[in-house]
């Protein structure tokens, strides 16, 4: 290369990163500044809120706010009532980190129960866009309980020698849900219930879905005949 043509690329490359550095202050600027019209739920520097209207960044903001515990804490009182305790460390195999004691998300009251932040989070998300908009869709009203069969369990998949997703509290269970009248739609009783009730429920589980890496249920097998197991890691299971 001659040195002409040498100097030629080395003032393009120049003014190409000059642009760059332009254009990424510029986005910078306008994404921070306090009169920016972009609205916070579409500003990927705004955290994540679990009652804001979902859309293309609402993904990306829950991945990121469950990447350290202060943001997932901060996300997660958003959209529920919950302590924040110290890590349940019982052995390498058997542990909470980031543990809360979660009682309350999307206006659904549920048992006292210890699980990780980011399971908490994602169960926040789901209850707000799925099983709320869907009792409202199929009974004309919220739902006010959530029971659950709990999240932490220190034990093995049953017949087999492989640790379940419970021992670590990525995962878990729900059984049923009490509408704001004190209806009750329980999965045992209800799954082949009437057709608005068999709507519901797999409405709720479809939803579930979106929001889990694995969800399993009734259709699943008869181990799940009485409960969603609802888990942060696997590969897209949804049954």
């Amino acid at each position: 290369m001659s040195k002409r043509r040498g100097n030629r690329w080395g003032l393009r490359l120049a003014v190409t990163a000059a642009l760059m550095v332009g254009m990424y202050f510029a986005v910078d600027r306008f994404l921070t500044h306090p009169d920016t019209p972009l609205p916070a739920s579409w500003n990927p520097t705004e955290p994540l809120s679990v009652t804001a209207r979902q859309n293309p960044m609402t993904l990306w903001k829950l991945r990121n706010a469950m990447g350290a515990r202060d943001s997932c804490l901060d996300a997660l009182e958003t959209g529920a009532i919950f302590q924040s305790i110290s890590d349940q460390e019982d052995s390498n195999q058997c542990h909470i980190r980031n543990n809360v004691r979660l009682r309350k998300v999307s206006g659904a009251n549920i048992r006292a129960t210890d699980t990780r932040c980011d399971l908490a989070l994602t169960m926040a998300m789901w209850v707000e866009h799925g099983v709320q908009p869907a009792a409202e869709k199929h009974f004309g009203m919220p739902v006010r309980a959530i029971r659950t069969q709990g999240s932490y369990n220190c034990r093995r998949i049953f017949g087999t020698q492989r640790m379940s997703k419970h021992s670590q509290a990525k995962a878990i269970d729900v059984a049923g849900f009490t509408l704001a009248s004190g209806r009750q739609v329980e999965l045992i009783k209800h799954w082949d219930g009437t057709a608005q009730e068999r709507a519901f429920l797999r409405e709720v589980r479809d939803a579930a879905c979106d929001w889990f890496s694995t969800t399993l249920g009734p259709d699943y097998n008869r181990a799940h005949a009485d409960h969603f197991h609802l888990q942060s890691e696997g590969w897209g299971t949804c049954r």
